[in-house]
């Protein structure tokens, strides 16, 4: 069944309504998923249909463990409906919303609204059953590729060999504590009260805070007024040498990690090509000065 076909499948059951049909015409984002917008009974739905190959990559009976977690404490947006076999999901529409990457990400009001959410998270009373480890992900998704018949870029096990070394020499210890792991811009909705929410749990675990933290220096571009707005924000102190070299371990896992699950939705037939080389050329770039020097600075490391 493609699908497209499924989605309306699981629409009519949701809704105990046959005539449904699934609209594809307010297109909301997203890069694992493709999220829609429809209004249904009068109602504003964000309908989810998953992305190619997104059944190996990731555990849905896990994401609908988490994602109920992070909704029992006030932080996602209400799920109406998950489908832990097809990864369908359809959650209430939030009214008069934009997305932190629509808003501004580095404002520093922004900053400190990204701040509170992630404190919120990383202290969560309820532990989510899972650990991201992203060399554990990272090896699930060489598998997919090799499955898949697929090449690595020339220098890729090199480059990953020096990262693993990097991070084993200078990552001494880490915390665990619930972690989103995708914090992106994009999955941080603001509402017309100020309200910030942060939806899309599919990568959400057990991991280090510093991850999260990192991702969204990373994926926001942050310049160094905001990073250090954040850091204060976040920390309430200075980085420590252990928090720095953890920020920027991950932001090179980050983009290896992202960088291997792009190269899967290629060799899927999805256009990832270009998003997977921008994430390369900065990790072979990162890589390359952090093995010179680990001073090289957060903000520079942020630039393709």
């Amino acid at each position: 069944m493609r699908m497209e076909e499924l989605v309306q499948e699981k629409l009519c059951q949701a809704f105990h309504d046959e005539s449904i049909v699934f609209d594809k015409s307010r297109f909301a984002g997203g890069l694992t998923n493709y999220n829609y917008i429809m209004n249904i009974k009068g109602i504003e739905y964000v309908v989810r249909q998953p992305g190619g190959m997104t059944e190996q990559i990731i555990d849905r009976k896990i994401e609908r463990v988490n994602n109920n977690i992070a909704s029992e404490f006030g932080v996602n947006s209400d799920c109406i409906y998950f489908d832990e076999n097809s990864g369908v999901k359809i959650s209430i529409h939030i009214k008069n919303s934009q997305n932190m990457a629509q808003a501004d990400p580095s404002s520093p009001q922004n900053l400190e609204s990204v701040s509170d959410i992630m404190k919120k998270i990383h202290s969560f009373p309820k532990h989510f059953l899972n650990c991201f480890d992203w060399q554990t992900e990272l090896s699930k998704y060489e598998r997919i590729i090799q499955q898949q018949r697929g090449d690595f870029f020339f220098d890729y096990t090199t480059l990953k060999e020096q990262l693993i070394t990097f991070v084993q020499k200078n990552i001494k210890s880490t915390i665990l504590a619930p972690c989103h792991n995708d914090t992106v811009p994009e999955n941080f909705i603001i509402d017309d009260t100020g309200r910030t929410y942060l939806i899309d749990w599919e990568y959400s675990g057990m991991n280090d805070p510093c991850w999260d933290v990192a991702a969204y220096i990373l994926e926001s571009k942050l310049s160094v007024e905001a990073i250090n707005h954040l850091i204060q924000s976040y920390f309430s102190h200075p980085l420590t040498p252990t928090e720095e070299l953890k920020i920027k371990s991950f932001m090179m896992a980050q983009d290896l990690l992202w960088t291997a699950w792009a190269l899967i939705r290629h060799y899927n037939g999805d256009d990832f090509l270009e998003y997977c080389c921008i994430r390369y050329e900065r990790f072979r770039k990162n890589i390359k000065a952090m093995t010179k020097s680990p001073h090289c600075s957060i903000a520079n490391m942020v630039m393709s």
